[in-house]
């Protein structure tokens, strides 16, 4: 385009202002209903990039226009595209293999199912509703948007994805009715056998073949009751459905091998591995019914990890819009060493760095970004290198029945004290 080419052509391409208010004020359901996944679904592909513009076709615009244009490229910068990383592709390839081995399964009572496990800000939510919308996507084409399992006269809504979050405390009630919740079913009143039994028929009846549990390490082991919702997951995959977890550091959660309460030592212990065991025959149902992919940052110890870097920069590079953007901005110099000094290679903190970052450069009128302007922003703990101590599980505490038995004291009122010093016997 031409740098002194007319307003008209420019406008041509740039959303009216009503649509443009309509994309910043229009509300987003939540994920975990069949509405708002299906918002999600129908829409993640939606946004249009802002056009580009140099600084003198920017200048052309009529004022108004032209505050409507730097609005819509702040939305274009602070929601860049996904885009795939070696990590990612290993947990795509792990998901993707299973729900077609499992789809494609006739007669075995037990799906395999998936943990997602990752630190904070990795992008494990992100990463397995992409791959699990595109697993959908294709589901619905196969069968013509149609439950293939449908029973004749019911109007069950097909919803072959069910996205839901482990409840903070959970239990298998709160459980059961956070999944019924997913499709408004009615949950008031029923015991814990009518709720599994009305979320066995909800899953049956809606065509799941996706069950998706995030932040699973909200679930710690020294909890009786959380165990027990991990058998109730458990019980859910034999109800032809794919079960994926996703959550902070899950192996440190006791979820793949359950915690068990020792009285001698007063602590909570976890079984020995696999390894250890003798003949290898006491691996628990959890390590045998999920395999467990870990979602990594981005690494800078090898020629291979440093290009993809590189590649994953030079990918966001192209889709910002600012007006003294160019090629190398964050590719070239001394700037790939800066970011990943900054963010530690994590993708989530790499991204709202330079999220803030494009709107820094917006309001101050620097319109580029550059190691000065990013010294500015703050994102969170200095050192990156290493996950954030916050995040890492604690050791369980004392139960506090046997914590209030230790420091209740003997009721004393009927005691014999024996006779006082000095009294004489009568």
């Amino acid at each position: 385009m031409n740098d002194l080419a007319a307003p008209r052509d420019l406008l041509a391409g740039l959303p009216s202002r009503r649509k443009i208010a309509e994309l910043i004020l229009s509300d987003t359901p939540s994920r975990d209903t069949f509405a708002g996944w299906q918002h999600f679904r129908a829409t993640r592909t939606l946004l249009v990039p802002a056009q580009r513009l140099t600084v003198a076709q920017w200048r052309t615009l009529p004022l108004r226009r032209r505050d409507d244009y730097d609005t819509y490229r702040q939305m274009t910068n602070v929601n860049l595209p996904l885009q795939q990383t070696p990590m990612t592709r290993k947990v795509s390839r792990l998901i993707d293999r299973r729900l077609s081995a499992n789809t494609r399964k006739k007669g075995d009572p037990t799906l395999a199912g998936v943990m997602v496990s990752g630190w904070g800000q990795h992008g494990k939510t992100a990463t397995v509703c992409r791959v699990v919308t595109a697993f959908e996507d294709q589901w619905l084409r196969l069968h013509n948007s149609l439950n293939p399992a449908s029973v004749p006269g019911t109007v069950d809504l097909h919803s072959p994805v069910v996205y839901v979050q482990a409840p903070v405390t959970a239990t298998p009630k709160s459980t059961c009715v956070t999944i019924l919740n997913f499709f408004k079913a009615p949950s008031r009143g029923l015991t814990l056998p009518q709720l599994v039994r009305q979320v066995a028929e909800s899953l049956r009846d809606h065509g799941v073949k996706v069950l998706i549990i995030d932040d699973i390490n909200r679930l710690r082991m020294h909890r009786a009751d959380d165990q027990d919702v991990l058998d109730l997951m458990r019980a859910f995959m034999g109800l032809d459905v794919t079960l994926i977890l996703t959550g902070v550091n899950i192996p440190g959660t006791g979820l793949l091998r359950e915690a068990r309460w020792h009285s001698q030592q007063g602590s909570w212990v976890m079984p020995p591995p696999e390894s250890t065991r003798i003949h290898g025959l006491e691996v628990t149902q959890t390590e045998r019914r999920f395999e467990l992919v870990e979602l990594d940052r981005f690494r800078t110890t090898t020629p291979t990890g440093i290009q993809a870097f590189v590649n994953h920069l030079q990918g966001i590079e192209g889709n910002l819009r600012l007006l003294h953007t160019h090629d190398g901005m964050l590719t070239e110099g001394t700037m790939p060493e800066y970011l990943m000094r900054r963010t530690g290679g994590v993708v989530g903190l790499l991204g709202r760095l330079i999220e803030d970052g494009c709107l820094e450069a917006m309001a101050s009128g620097k319109e580029c970004l550059d190691e000065a302007l990013f010294d500015e922003i703050v994102i969170g703990r200095e050192d990156l290198n290493h996950p954030p101590d916050t995040e890492t599980p604690t050791a369980p505490p004392t139960p506090a029945r046997d914590t209030a038995r230790r420091r209740r004291g003997r009721n004393t009122v009927f005691d014999d004290p024996g006779p006082r010093t000095g009294q004489a016997a009568g």
